[in-house]
Protein backbone atom coordinates (compact mmCIF):
# COMPACT_ATOMS: atom_id res chain seq x y z
CA UNK A 1 0.00 0.00 0.00
CA UNK A 2 1.92 3.24 -1.36
CA UNK A 3 -0.44 5.31 1.56
CA UNK A 4 2.64 4.97 3.40
CA UNK A 5 4.48 1.78 3.46
CA UNK A 6 4.09 -1.23 1.27
CA UNK A 7 3.24 -4.20 3.40
CA UNK A 8 4.28 -7.78 2.77
CA UNK A 9 1.30 -10.22 2.85
CA UNK A 10 2.42 -12.05 5.22
CA UNK A 11 3.13 -11.05 8.77
CA UNK A 12 1.93 -7.61 8.50
CA UNK A 13 2.60 -5.55 11.57
CA UNK A 14 -0.97 -4.33 12.85
CA UNK A 15 -0.87 -1.08 14.80
CA UNK A 16 -1.97 -1.12 18.26
CA UNK A 17 -5.88 -1.53 18.28
CA UNK A 18 -4.55 -2.04 21.79
CA UNK A 19 -2.99 0.38 24.07
CA UNK A 20 -4.20 3.03 21.73
CA UNK A 21 -7.99 1.76 22.49
CA UNK A 22 -8.55 3.66 25.62
CA UNK A 23 -12.30 2.77 26.90
CA UNK A 24 -13.97 4.85 29.19
CA UNK A 25 -15.51 8.36 29.93
CA UNK A 26 -14.62 11.65 28.38
CA UNK A 27 -12.43 10.39 25.66
CA UNK A 28 -14.64 11.82 22.84
CA UNK A 29 -18.08 13.88 22.74
CA UNK A 30 -20.56 11.04 21.65
CA UNK A 31 -23.74 12.20 19.02
CA UNK A 32 -26.85 10.42 19.78
CA UNK A 33 -29.24 9.88 16.89
CA UNK A 34 -28.64 8.30 12.73
CA UNK A 35 -25.28 9.53 11.67
CA UNK A 36 -26.49 11.83 8.67
CA UNK A 37 -29.70 12.78 10.15
CA UNK A 38 -30.09 15.98 12.03
CA UNK A 39 -28.42 15.33 15.75
CA UNK A 40 -27.89 17.38 18.80
CA UNK A 41 -24.44 19.39 19.13
CA UNK A 42 -21.92 17.88 21.43
CA UNK A 43 -22.55 20.33 24.22
CA UNK A 44 -26.28 19.13 24.35
CA UNK A 45 -25.68 15.52 24.43
CA UNK A 46 -25.99 14.29 28.11
CA UNK A 47 -22.76 11.74 29.58
CA UNK A 48 -23.61 7.94 29.65
CA UNK A 49 -21.55 6.14 32.08
CA UNK A 50 -19.46 3.30 30.85
CA UNK A 51 -20.29 -0.81 30.96
CA UNK A 52 -19.18 -2.06 33.99
CA UNK A 53 -16.79 -4.95 33.94
CA UNK A 54 -14.88 -4.23 30.52
CA UNK A 55 -10.97 -4.04 30.03
CA UNK A 56 -9.65 -0.35 29.83
CA UNK A 57 -7.57 -1.51 26.71
CA UNK A 58 -7.90 -4.03 24.14
CA UNK A 59 -5.77 -7.40 24.34
CA UNK A 60 -2.77 -7.62 21.55
CA UNK A 61 -3.77 -9.05 18.34
CA UNK A 62 -2.14 -12.69 18.34
CA UNK A 63 -0.39 -13.59 14.69
CA UNK A 64 -0.91 -17.06 15.82
CA UNK A 65 -4.66 -16.63 16.83
CA UNK A 66 -6.64 -19.04 14.78
CA UNK A 67 -8.40 -16.96 11.75
CA UNK A 68 -12.28 -18.10 11.24
CA UNK A 69 -13.04 -19.73 8.27
CA UNK A 70 -15.38 -18.84 5.23
CA UNK A 71 -17.49 -21.51 6.22
CA UNK A 72 -18.05 -20.56 9.44
CA UNK A 73 -18.45 -17.08 9.38
CA UNK A 74 -21.21 -18.23 6.48
CA UNK A 75 -23.56 -19.46 9.87
CA UNK A 76 -23.17 -15.90 11.56
CA UNK A 77 -24.05 -14.00 8.42
CA UNK A 78 -27.14 -16.60 7.84
CA UNK A 79 -28.56 -15.68 10.85
CA UNK A 80 -28.06 -12.13 10.01
CA UNK A 81 -29.75 -12.52 7.11
CA UNK A 82 -32.84 -13.70 8.50
CA UNK A 83 -33.71 -10.21 10.20
CA UNK A 84 -35.93 -8.26 8.15
CA UNK A 85 -34.63 -5.41 8.87
CA UNK A 86 -31.78 -6.02 6.61
CA UNK A 87 -32.86 -8.65 4.81
CA UNK A 88 -33.32 -6.41 1.73
CA UNK A 89 -29.71 -6.45 0.73
CA UNK A 90 -26.34 -7.16 3.24
CA UNK A 91 -23.13 -6.73 1.60
CA UNK A 92 -20.11 -7.94 4.30
CA UNK A 93 -16.08 -8.40 3.50
CA UNK A 94 -14.23 -9.58 6.65
CA UNK A 95 -10.57 -9.03 6.23
CA UNK A 96 -7.61 -10.70 7.99
CA UNK A 97 -6.29 -7.48 9.33
CA UNK A 98 -2.83 -9.55 9.73
CA UNK A 99 -2.51 -10.63 6.14
CA UNK A 100 -5.02 -8.68 4.14
CA UNK A 101 -6.36 -11.70 2.99
CA UNK A 102 -10.14 -11.76 2.78
CA UNK A 103 -11.99 -14.28 5.09
CA UNK A 104 -15.64 -14.09 3.93
CA UNK A 105 -17.66 -11.90 1.22
CA UNK A 106 -20.89 -11.69 0.18
CA UNK A 107 -21.98 -8.87 -2.91
CA UNK A 108 -18.46 -7.06 -1.24
CA UNK A 109 -17.83 -5.97 -4.57
CA UNK A 110 -21.02 -4.33 -5.49
CA UNK A 111 -21.52 -0.39 -5.00
CA UNK A 112 -23.47 0.97 -2.67
CA UNK A 113 -24.46 4.01 -0.85
CA UNK A 114 -21.95 4.03 1.87
CA UNK A 115 -23.39 6.52 3.89
CA UNK A 116 -21.10 7.58 6.69
CA UNK A 117 -18.67 5.37 6.32
CA UNK A 118 -17.09 7.34 3.49
CA UNK A 119 -15.75 9.41 6.56
CA UNK A 120 -12.70 6.75 6.32
CA UNK A 121 -11.56 7.05 2.73
CA UNK A 122 -11.50 10.91 3.48
CA UNK A 123 -9.67 10.42 6.69
CA UNK A 124 -7.29 8.65 4.78
CA UNK A 125 -7.04 10.91 2.09
CA UNK A 126 -6.61 13.60 4.40
CA UNK A 127 -3.76 11.52 6.43
CA UNK A 128 -1.93 10.94 3.30
CA UNK A 129 -2.12 14.34 1.62
CA UNK A 130 -1.78 16.73 4.52
CA UNK A 131 1.10 17.42 7.20
CA UNK A 132 0.35 15.83 9.82
CA UNK A 133 1.82 18.80 12.30
CA UNK A 134 -0.55 21.68 10.42
CA UNK A 135 -3.70 23.24 11.67
CA UNK A 136 -6.72 25.14 9.89
CA UNK A 137 -5.80 28.79 10.67
CA UNK A 138 -7.99 31.41 10.59
CA UNK A 139 -6.80 35.05 9.98
CA UNK A 140 -7.99 38.78 10.57
CA UNK A 141 -5.77 40.70 8.48
CA UNK A 142 -5.93 44.84 7.77
CA UNK A 143 -8.75 46.18 5.55
CA UNK A 144 -8.46 48.93 2.60
CA UNK A 145 -9.22 51.62 5.25
CA UNK A 146 -8.75 52.47 8.61
CA UNK A 147 -11.05 51.19 10.51
CA UNK A 148 -11.39 48.26 8.48
CA UNK A 149 -10.52 44.67 9.29
CA UNK A 150 -10.74 41.49 7.32
CA UNK A 151 -11.57 38.12 8.57
CA UNK A 152 -9.93 35.51 6.86
CA UNK A 153 -11.50 31.96 6.80
CA UNK A 154 -9.11 28.86 6.58
CA UNK A 155 -11.82 25.80 6.46
CA UNK A 156 -11.72 25.71 10.03
CA UNK A 157 -15.32 24.45 10.97
CA UNK A 158 -14.28 24.14 14.93
CA UNK A 159 -13.37 27.58 15.33
CA UNK A 160 -15.11 28.22 18.33
CA UNK A 161 -17.55 31.20 19.95
CA UNK A 162 -17.51 32.61 23.09
CA UNK A 163 -20.28 30.27 24.92
CA UNK A 164 -18.30 26.92 24.03
CA UNK A 165 -16.43 25.11 27.49
CA UNK A 166 -12.91 24.09 27.69
CA UNK A 167 -12.80 20.63 25.62
CA UNK A 168 -9.79 18.18 24.57
CA UNK A 169 -8.46 18.85 21.67
CA UNK A 170 -8.68 22.31 22.87
CA UNK A 171 -10.34 24.71 19.38
CA UNK A 172 -9.04 27.54 18.07
CA UNK A 173 -11.10 30.41 19.66
CA UNK A 174 -12.82 33.57 18.31
CA UNK A 175 -12.54 35.43 21.52
CA UNK A 176 -8.40 34.59 21.22
CA UNK A 177 -8.79 36.27 17.92
CA UNK A 178 -10.83 39.34 19.02
CA UNK A 179 -8.27 39.67 21.90
CA UNK A 180 -5.11 39.66 19.06
CA UNK A 181 -7.01 42.16 17.28
CA UNK A 182 -7.73 44.64 19.79
CA UNK A 183 -3.86 44.61 20.89
CA UNK A 184 -2.78 44.96 17.22
CA UNK A 185 -5.04 48.28 16.32
CA UNK A 186 -4.88 49.90 19.10
CA UNK A 187 -7.34 52.84 19.76
CA UNK A 188 -8.37 52.54 16.07
CA UNK A 189 -11.85 51.66 16.36
CA UNK A 190 -13.45 49.07 14.08
CA UNK A 191 -15.94 50.12 12.14
CA UNK A 192 -16.41 47.45 9.51
CA UNK A 193 -15.60 43.51 9.36
CA UNK A 194 -15.10 42.28 6.07
CA UNK A 195 -15.52 38.57 5.62
CA UNK A 196 -13.32 36.58 3.23
CA UNK A 197 -14.56 32.77 2.76
CA UNK A 198 -12.90 32.59 -0.82
CA UNK A 199 -10.78 29.81 0.11
CA UNK A 200 -13.47 27.15 -0.97
CA UNK A 201 -15.28 27.32 -4.05
CA UNK A 202 -18.34 26.28 -5.92
CA UNK A 203 -21.87 25.48 -4.55
CA UNK A 204 -22.42 25.17 -0.97
CA UNK A 205 -24.75 22.45 -0.62
CA UNK A 206 -23.10 18.46 -2.26
CA UNK A 207 -24.51 16.69 -4.69
CA UNK A 208 -27.63 14.87 -4.15
CA UNK A 209 -27.72 16.83 -0.63
CA UNK A 210 -31.42 17.04 0.36
CA UNK A 211 -32.43 20.70 1.69
CA UNK A 212 -33.47 19.63 5.21
CA UNK A 213 -29.56 18.81 6.26
CA UNK A 214 -29.07 21.88 6.55
CA UNK A 215 -32.60 23.37 8.27
CA UNK A 216 -32.56 20.11 10.31
CA UNK A 217 -29.38 20.50 11.08
CA UNK A 218 -27.01 17.59 9.91
CA UNK A 219 -24.54 20.11 8.13
CA UNK A 220 -24.23 23.71 7.71
CA UNK A 221 -23.76 25.30 4.03
CA UNK A 222 -20.61 24.73 3.27
CA UNK A 223 -17.91 27.36 3.18
CA UNK A 224 -13.92 28.20 4.69
CA UNK A 225 -15.22 30.70 7.42
CA UNK A 226 -17.49 29.04 10.40
CA UNK A 227 -18.23 29.26 13.98
CA UNK A 228 -19.26 26.60 16.24
CA UNK A 229 -19.80 24.63 12.89
CA UNK A 230 -22.13 26.99 11.68
CA UNK A 231 -24.89 26.61 14.68
CA UNK A 232 -27.00 29.41 15.54
CA UNK A 233 -25.41 28.71 19.49
CA UNK A 234 -23.09 25.93 20.13
CA UNK A 235 -25.94 23.61 21.82
CA UNK A 236 -28.39 23.77 18.69
CA UNK A 237 -28.73 21.87 16.10
CA UNK A 238 -30.18 24.98 14.13
CA UNK A 239 -27.02 26.36 11.19
CA UNK A 240 -27.14 29.82 9.77
CA UNK A 241 -28.03 30.12 6.64
CA UNK A 242 -24.61 32.13 5.96
CA UNK A 243 -22.06 31.01 8.40
CA UNK A 244 -19.66 33.51 7.53
CA UNK A 245 -21.64 36.85 7.32
CA UNK A 246 -22.57 35.26 11.13
CA UNK A 247 -18.92 34.52 11.82
CA UNK A 248 -17.86 38.00 11.18
CA UNK A 249 -21.07 39.36 13.28
CA UNK A 250 -19.58 37.35 16.04
CA UNK A 251 -16.05 38.82 15.87
CA UNK A 252 -17.64 42.62 15.41
CA UNK A 253 -19.41 41.86 18.71
CA UNK A 254 -16.26 41.32 20.57
CA UNK A 255 -14.62 43.70 18.78
CA UNK A 256 -16.56 46.71 19.48
CA UNK A 257 -19.40 45.45 22.49
CA UNK A 258 -22.45 47.86 22.00
CA UNK A 259 -21.19 49.73 19.17
CA UNK A 260 -22.45 49.97 15.56
CA UNK A 261 -19.96 47.60 13.22
CA UNK A 262 -20.80 46.95 9.54
CA UNK A 263 -20.11 43.53 8.71
CA UNK A 264 -19.83 42.42 5.17
CA UNK A 265 -18.53 40.13 2.04
CA UNK A 266 -15.32 41.01 0.62
CA UNK A 267 -11.72 39.54 -0.21
CA UNK A 268 -8.60 40.18 1.81
CA UNK A 269 -6.45 42.46 0.04
CA UNK A 270 -2.75 40.69 -1.42
CA UNK A 271 0.08 41.77 0.74
CA UNK A 272 -2.87 42.81 3.36
CA UNK A 273 -0.90 42.91 7.24
CA UNK A 274 -1.81 39.80 9.89
CA UNK A 275 -3.72 41.23 12.61
CA UNK A 276 -3.69 38.29 14.62
CA UNK A 277 -4.24 34.42 13.61
CA UNK A 278 -5.42 31.58 15.50
CA UNK A 279 -4.89 27.60 14.51
CA UNK A 280 -7.07 24.53 14.93
CA UNK A 281 -6.00 21.60 16.55
CA UNK A 282 -3.23 19.52 13.62
CA UNK A 283 -4.65 17.16 11.20
CA UNK A 284 -4.71 13.59 13.02
CA UNK A 285 -6.60 15.14 15.93
CA UNK A 286 -8.96 16.59 13.47
CA UNK A 287 -9.34 13.47 11.53
CA UNK A 288 -10.24 11.62 15.30
CA UNK A 289 -13.11 14.35 15.90
CA UNK A 290 -14.48 13.78 12.15
CA UNK A 291 -14.81 10.03 12.62
CA UNK A 292 -15.97 10.15 16.64
CA UNK A 293 -18.28 11.98 15.92
CA UNK A 294 -19.39 11.41 12.46
CA UNK A 295 -18.83 15.40 11.68
CA UNK A 296 -20.09 16.24 8.52
CA UNK A 297 -18.99 19.95 8.26
CA UNK A 298 -15.31 18.56 9.46
CA UNK A 299 -15.47 15.62 6.58
CA UNK A 300 -15.86 18.40 4.00
CA UNK A 301 -13.43 21.35 4.85
CA UNK A 302 -10.81 18.06 5.42
CA UNK A 303 -11.87 16.85 1.70
CA UNK A 304 -11.51 20.27 0.30
CA UNK A 305 -8.14 21.03 2.39
CA UNK A 306 -7.11 17.43 0.69
CA UNK A 307 -8.42 19.08 -2.82
CA UNK A 308 -5.84 22.19 -2.03
CA UNK A 309 -2.68 20.11 -1.12
CA UNK A 310 -3.40 18.21 -4.42
CA UNK A 311 -3.53 21.69 -6.59
CA UNK A 312 -7.25 21.65 -7.42
CA UNK A 313 -9.92 23.62 -6.64
CA UNK A 314 -11.80 23.36 -3.22
CA UNK A 315 -15.18 22.30 -4.21
CA UNK A 316 -17.32 19.21 -4.14
CA UNK A 317 -15.76 18.18 -7.76
CA UNK A 318 -12.20 19.32 -6.37
CA UNK A 319 -12.23 17.04 -3.47
CA UNK A 320 -13.71 14.32 -4.86
CA UNK A 321 -11.37 13.94 -7.84
CA UNK A 322 -8.54 14.83 -5.05
CA UNK A 323 -9.74 11.82 -2.89
CA UNK A 324 -10.10 9.14 -5.15
CA UNK A 325 -6.10 10.46 -6.98
CA UNK A 326 -5.18 9.80 -3.25
CA UNK A 327 -6.40 7.19 -2.63
CA UNK A 328 -5.53 5.47 -5.99
CA UNK A 329 -2.18 4.26 -5.37
CA UNK A 330 -3.40 2.70 -1.90
CA UNK A 331 -6.42 0.85 -4.29
CA UNK A 332 -4.25 -0.39 -6.61
CA UNK A 333 -1.37 -1.68 -4.24
CA UNK A 334 -4.21 -4.34 -2.38
CA UNK A 335 -5.55 -5.04 -5.88
CA UNK A 336 -8.82 -2.79 -6.28
CA UNK A 337 -10.46 -0.72 -8.55
CA UNK A 338 -9.47 3.05 -8.61
CA UNK A 339 -13.65 3.60 -8.93
CA UNK A 340 -13.91 1.29 -6.57
CA UNK A 341 -14.18 4.48 -3.95
CA UNK A 342 -16.45 6.94 -6.04
CA UNK A 343 -17.19 9.84 -3.86
CA UNK A 344 -19.10 12.91 -4.61
CA UNK A 345 -18.43 14.12 -0.99
CA UNK A 346 -16.47 14.11 1.86
CA UNK A 347 -19.01 13.64 4.61
CA UNK A 348 -20.86 10.77 3.23
CA UNK A 349 -24.42 12.46 3.02
CA UNK A 350 -25.26 12.21 -1.02
CA UNK A 351 -27.27 9.53 -2.20
CA UNK A 352 -24.71 9.82 -5.55
CA UNK A 353 -21.59 7.96 -3.60
CA UNK A 354 -20.49 4.41 -4.36
CA UNK A 355 -18.23 2.47 -2.59
CA UNK A 356 -17.08 -1.28 -2.71
CA UNK A 357 -17.08 -2.98 1.04
CA UNK A 358 -14.18 -5.02 -0.25
CA UNK A 359 -12.59 -1.58 -0.90
CA UNK A 360 -13.28 -0.72 2.98
CA UNK A 361 -11.99 -3.51 4.60
CA UNK A 362 -8.83 -3.42 2.50
CA UNK A 363 -8.18 0.00 3.45
CA UNK A 364 -8.95 -0.74 7.00
CA UNK A 365 -6.19 -3.79 6.91
CA UNK A 366 -3.88 -1.99 4.67
CA UNK A 367 -3.98 1.49 7.32
CA UNK A 368 -3.30 -0.80 10.17
CA UNK A 369 0.97 -1.04 8.75
CA UNK A 370 1.66 2.52 9.15
CA UNK A 371 2.38 4.94 12.05
CA UNK A 372 0.00 8.02 10.25
CA UNK A 373 -2.99 5.83 10.10
CA UNK A 374 -3.10 5.61 13.88
CA UNK A 375 -5.45 8.67 14.18
CA UNK A 376 -8.37 6.53 11.83
CA UNK A 377 -7.86 3.48 14.55
CA UNK A 378 -7.86 5.53 17.50
CA UNK A 379 -10.67 7.91 16.39
CA UNK A 380 -13.13 4.73 15.15
CA UNK A 381 -15.85 4.70 18.62
CA UNK A 382 -15.86 2.33 20.44
CA UNK A 383 -18.79 -0.22 20.68
CA UNK A 384 -21.01 1.06 24.09
CA UNK A 385 -18.44 3.44 24.82
CA UNK A 386 -18.10 6.78 23.26
CA UNK A 387 -18.72 8.37 19.49
CA UNK A 388 -21.58 7.28 17.56
CA UNK A 389 -21.50 3.92 19.41
CA UNK A 390 -21.55 5.59 22.72
CA UNK A 391 -25.63 4.16 23.10
CA UNK A 392 -25.36 1.16 21.13
CA UNK A 393 -24.01 -2.47 22.08
CA UNK A 394 -25.71 -1.80 25.60
CA UNK A 395 -28.74 -3.38 25.44
CA UNK A 396 -29.58 -6.91 23.49
CA UNK A 397 -27.29 -9.08 21.26
CA UNK A 398 -24.62 -6.20 20.79
CA UNK A 399 -23.77 -6.37 24.46
CA UNK A 400 -20.79 -8.88 24.19
CA UNK A 401 -18.84 -6.87 21.72
CA UNK A 402 -18.75 -3.58 23.92
CA UNK A 403 -15.42 -2.65 23.86
CA UNK A 404 -14.02 -5.04 21.76
CA UNK A 405 -15.41 -3.32 17.96
CA UNK A 406 -14.42 0.08 16.89
CA UNK A 407 -15.95 0.72 13.66
CA UNK A 408 -17.74 4.08 11.95
CA UNK A 409 -21.50 4.01 11.69
CA UNK A 410 -23.18 5.07 8.47
CA UNK A 411 -27.20 5.69 8.36
CA UNK A 412 -29.12 7.19 5.77
CA UNK A 413 -32.64 6.30 4.60
CA UNK A 414 -32.75 2.64 3.14
CA UNK A 415 -29.03 2.26 4.10
CA UNK A 416 -27.25 1.02 7.19
CA UNK A 417 -23.84 0.37 7.80
CA UNK A 418 -20.90 -0.29 10.14
CA UNK A 419 -17.50 -0.76 9.17
CA UNK A 420 -14.29 -0.96 11.25
CA UNK A 421 -12.05 -3.60 13.22
CA UNK A 422 -13.12 -6.20 15.63
CA UNK A 423 -10.55 -8.45 17.97
CA UNK A 424 -12.45 -12.50 17.67
CA UNK A 425 -12.47 -14.14 20.67
CA UNK A 426 -9.83 -15.90 19.69
CA UNK A 427 -7.60 -13.08 19.38
CA UNK A 428 -7.21 -12.41 15.70
CA UNK A 429 -7.90 -9.38 14.55
CA UNK A 430 -10.22 -8.70 11.50
CA UNK A 431 -11.77 -5.65 9.58
CA UNK A 432 -14.86 -5.68 8.57
CA UNK A 433 -18.01 -3.58 6.18
CA UNK A 434 -21.64 -4.55 7.28
CA UNK A 435 -24.21 -3.05 4.62
CA UNK A 436 -27.23 -2.80 4.20
CA UNK A 437 -29.18 -1.02 1.41
CA UNK A 438 -32.43 -1.15 0.87
CA UNK A 439 -33.29 -1.15 4.96
CA UNK A 440 -37.54 -0.69 4.84
CA UNK A 441 -38.70 2.61 5.92
CA UNK A 442 -38.99 3.08 9.85
CA UNK A 443 -37.17 -0.16 10.10
CA UNK A 444 -33.74 1.89 10.86
CA UNK A 445 -33.23 1.00 14.67
CA UNK A 446 -33.89 -2.31 13.65
CA UNK A 447 -30.78 -3.06 10.74
CA UNK A 448 -28.38 -0.88 13.71
CA UNK A 449 -29.55 -3.65 16.19
CA UNK A 450 -28.62 -6.32 13.67
CA UNK A 451 -25.38 -5.00 12.63
CA UNK A 452 -24.85 -5.06 15.91
CA UNK A 453 -25.73 -8.59 16.87
CA UNK A 454 -23.87 -9.45 13.67
CA UNK A 455 -20.51 -7.46 14.63
CA UNK A 456 -20.95 -8.87 18.28
CA UNK A 457 -20.70 -12.68 16.40
CA UNK A 458 -17.64 -11.71 14.82
CA UNK A 459 -16.00 -10.71 18.23
CA UNK A 460 -17.46 -14.02 19.71
CA UNK A 461 -16.33 -16.12 16.68
CA UNK A 462 -13.60 -19.20 16.50
CA UNK A 463 -15.86 -20.07 13.66
CA UNK A 464 -13.42 -22.65 12.70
Amino acid sequence: MTVGTTPTRRGRRVLALTATVVLGVGATAALTGQDNDPQPPPAAVASVAPLPDRPALLPPPSSDAPTPTGAGLQAVVDVALADPAIAGRLAVSVVDALTGEPVYERGATTPLIPASTAKIPTAIAALTALDPGAGLTTQVVTGARPGDVVLVGGGDPTLAGPEVAQGYPEPARLTELATGVRTAVGPTAVTRVVVDDSLFTGERLGPGWRPGYVSGGAVAPVGALMVDGGRVRPDRVARHADPALAAGEALAALLQPGAPVAVERGTAAPGAVVLASVTSPPVPQLVEGMLARSDNDLAEALARHVALAQGRPASFEGAASAVQEVLAPALADVGVAPDAVALVDGSGLSRSNRLQPAALTRLLAAAGTDDRFAPLLTGLPVAGFDGTLERRYRTGGGVPAAGVVRAKTGTLDGVSALAGLVLTADGRLLAFDLTADGVPTGATRGAEAALDRLAAALAACGCP
